[in-house]
């Protein structure tokens, strides 16, 4: 039936169905969140690291400071959830907070209401940070756990996101979700392996991965005004974007590495001069009491 309109008729509803599967702006807002928290984690993991294997006598090696960037983490986090669902919400073409339209008789934006969705529990995870490093009750490994649910989820979500899609649609979903499992089976790994300093360098970056194949996938469905489309059915494209996901994961490894050369440098060399001797001795009694679900 829709292959029997008019050619501009055709034209106008094609626009309509691309627009209503998605955007340019709802790939790229994750995926600038997923570099954001991969970069960060992967840091504050060397770092705790760094601290702990060189035995400075200084203030970045306290307890007390990763647990108040643990909290500002958790805050960032749900700033992050609330930017990103009001991004999809209520930006121009948003659903406005209605999930149904009675006067049309439809669902209305269900693909927004799932990336909201994915927002709502890495939320719930910015909720779980504050709360395990100010109730000192709570085990602090629950906020792996609710990294691992939160990408759990959203392996669900987006696994259920290609109904009706074209072969290359599917497929850069496909490799998203492939990459989101993983990092959530690591995120569990983690759970159970607490303190493991390479399961968090390998999630973070996975976490990079992710974000940057956000990206790619938004220039890839949704390219820019001027940018030529991508032909949906030519299986040579698929068998480039297989090469450019391996070199994505590739950068993501070297920026792990780089950053975990750079920071072991400058915690090793550069920061000694600023630890003075008293400091270590305030924290004697401090680090006397460190147990494996503290830092």
């Amino acid at each position: 039936m829709f292959t029997e309109c008019p050619p501009l008729v055709r034209q106008v509803l094609g626009e309509a169905v691309k627009t209503e599967m998605g955007s340019f702006r709802g790939h790229a807002i994750p995926g600038s969140f997923f570099i954001i928290g991969g970069l960060w984690w992967g840091t504050k993991s060397i770092l705790k690291y760094a601290c702990k294997k060189y035995k400075h006598t200084c203030y970045l090696d306290s307890k007390v400071l990763f647990h108040r960037l643990e909290i500002l983490e958790g805050i960032v986090l749900i700033i992050m959830a609330l930017i990103g669902i009001c991004g999809e919400q209520f930006m121009p073409g948003g659903s406005y907070l209605t999930i149904y339209d009675y006067k049309e008789g439809q669902w209305n934006q269900l693909l927004g209401w799932q990336h909201c969705t994915m927002y709502f529990f890495f939320g719930l995870l910015g909720m779980a940070n504050i709360l395990c490093f100010t109730i000192s009750s709570l085990p602090v490994s629950v906020t792996r756990l609710m990294l691992s649910n939160a990408l759990f989820v959203e392996a669900f979500v987006f696994y259920n996101h290609t109904h009706g899609r074209e072969m290359l649609d599917i497929y850069v979903h496909q490799l998203l979700v492939l990459v989101v499992t993983v990092t959530g089976l690591v995120a569990f790994m983690e759970f159970l392996m607490w303190k493991n300093v390479l399961l968090e360098l390998l999630r973070s970056s996975l976490i990079l991965l992710q974000g940057s194949w956000f990206w790619q996938v938004a220039f890839v469905l949704y390219p820019p005004s001027g940018r030529p489309e991508w032909d949906q059915k030519d299986h040579d494209n698929i068998m480039f974007l297989t090469i450019c996901f391996c070199w994505h994961y590739a950068v993501a490894l070297i920026i792990i590495f780089m950053t975990y050369t750079f920071v072991t440098w400058l915690v090793k060399s550069k920061l000694k001069r600023f630890c003075p001797s008293e400091v270590g001795l305030l924290k004697n009694a401090e680090r006397e009491q460190e147990s494996e679900d503290e830092m």
